[in-house]
C-alpha cells in the first residue's frame, strides 16, 4: 500500500502578499504548515528582496500552474544609478560604478527600446540551467560561464517618478521569462551608466493583483481561527482567461479516463468555431472543471486531468 501524503486534501488558489527577505519557497512552506495542506506548489518565483503578489496553487490547482502564470505579470521597481552589482540588485557586490546620472528626457528617449519583443540576457544569479546546474550555484562558486540572450516580450515600460539624483521609479507590463534585474542593468547601460534594482515589487500575476493578495502574518492569524477551505479560492477562479468548453457527463467520464473527445462530435452540440488547432481549453461539467485540454488534430485531448 502506498504511502498517504500528510495533510489535508485542498485544492485551489491563495494568494500571498510575500513579504522582503523571505524566499517563494519559504513561503510555501509556511502557507503549508499554517493549513496543514498536503500539496502546495507557487507561480512565479519572487527574489528574496522583491515583495508583491504571489500566488500559491494547492492541490489540483498545481496541475494548472503554467497555463495560468505564463501570461502577463505587472511590476514597480527602483533603479539604483551609479552602481553595477554581481546580482543586478541591492542584495550584491558592487562590480562597477559610474558618475554619470541621466535624465528625465534621456531616459524617456530610451524605453522605446525595451518595449516589444526584445533579446535579454538573463541575470548570472538565476535559476537557468547550464549544462543541468544553475547559474546562481554556479555564480556563487566563481565558475566561469555565458548565459545566452533569450526572446522575450515587454508590453508597457513607464517611467514612474525621477525619485532623486540616484534613484528612478518604473512601471512593467510583462510576458513570460523577463527578469526586471536584467532590465534595470540594460536600461542603465543603454543610458550610458550602470545600474541595479533597488526595489521591486509584483503587481499583478495572471488574473491576480493586489486586491486578491492577504499578508502572510495574516494567513498565519487567520489560521487559527478560520477553516481552511475558507481561505482558498476555488481551482476555477484563475481559469477565467482559458476558453471554457461545457460537456456533458459521459464526455466528461471520457476525459477523465485520458480518452480524446471528436471535434466533430462535439460541434453538433455546441459551438466551436473560437477554437484552433493547439489551443488550450478548460473542459468543464455541472460547474466544475474537469480538465485541461488541448485542441489537435481533431480531437480535444486532454493534457492536465483535475481530479474534484
Amino acid at each position: 500500500m502506498g504511502r498517504r501524503k500528510k495533510g489535508f486534501p485542498l485544492h485551489g488558489w491563495l494568494i500571498i502578499d510575500k513579504p522582503v527577505g523571505m524566499t517563494s519557497a519559504g513561503v510555501v512552506n509556511t502557507a503549508r504548515y499554517v493549513l496543514k495542506a498536503a500539496k502546495v506548489g507557487h507561480g512565479g518565483t519572487l527574489d528574496p528582496m522583491a515583495t508583491g503578489v504571489l500566488p500559491l496553487a494547492f492541490g489540483e490547482a498545481t496541475k494548472a500552474i503554467s497555463y495560468v502564470f505564463d501570461g502577463v505579470k505587472e511590476y514597480r521597481f527602483t533603479v539604483r544609478w551609479g552602481e553595477s552589482r554581481d546580482t543586478d540588485d541591492a542584495e550584491g557586490i558592487v562590480t562597477e560604478t559610474s558618475e554619470y546620472r541621466p535624465k528625465e528626457e534621456d531616459v524617456l528617449s530610451v524605453l522605446p527600446r525595451f518595449i516589444g519583443k526584445i533579446d535579454q540576457v538573463p541575470p548570472a544569479y538565476s535559476a537557468v540551467k547550464i549544462k543541468g546546474r544553475r547559474a546562481y550555484d554556479l555564480a556563487r562558486n566563481k565558475q566561469k560561464f555565458k548565459l545566452k540572450a533569450r526572446l522575450v516580450h515587454i508590453s508597457e515600460f513607464e517611467l514612474l517618478a525621477i525619485l532623486d539624483r540616484d534613484h528612478a521609479s518604473f512601471r512593467v507590463v510583462s510576458g513570460k521569462g523577463v527578469y526586471m534585474r536584467a532590465l534595470a542593468r540594460d536600461l542603465a547601460l543603454a543610458l550610458g551608466t550602470r545600474g541595479h534594482i533597488a526595489q521591486l515589487r509584483r503587481l499583478s500575476v495572471g488574473p491576480f493583483g493586489e486586491k486578491d493578495s492577504i499578508s502572510l502574518d495574516k494567513l498565519v492569524e487567520l489560521g487559527h481561527t478560520a477553516p481552511a477551505d475558507k481561505l482558498i479560492r476555488p481551482v476555477e477562479t484563475a481559469l477565467d482567461d482559458i476558453p471554457a468548453l461545457t460537456l456533458i457527463e459521459e464526455e466528461a467520464r471520457r476525459l477523465r479516463c485520458g480518452q480524446p473527445l471528436s471535434v466533430l462530435k462535439l460541434a453538433e452540440r455546441v459551438p466551436l468555431n473560437f477554437l484552433s488547432q493547439g489551443d488550450i481549453v478548460v473542459a468543464m461539467a455541472g460547474g466544475k472543471p474537469v480538465a485541461l485540454a488541448c485542441v489537435e488534430d481533431g480531437v480535444i485531448r486532454p493534457v492536465r486531468v483535475l481530479n474534484l
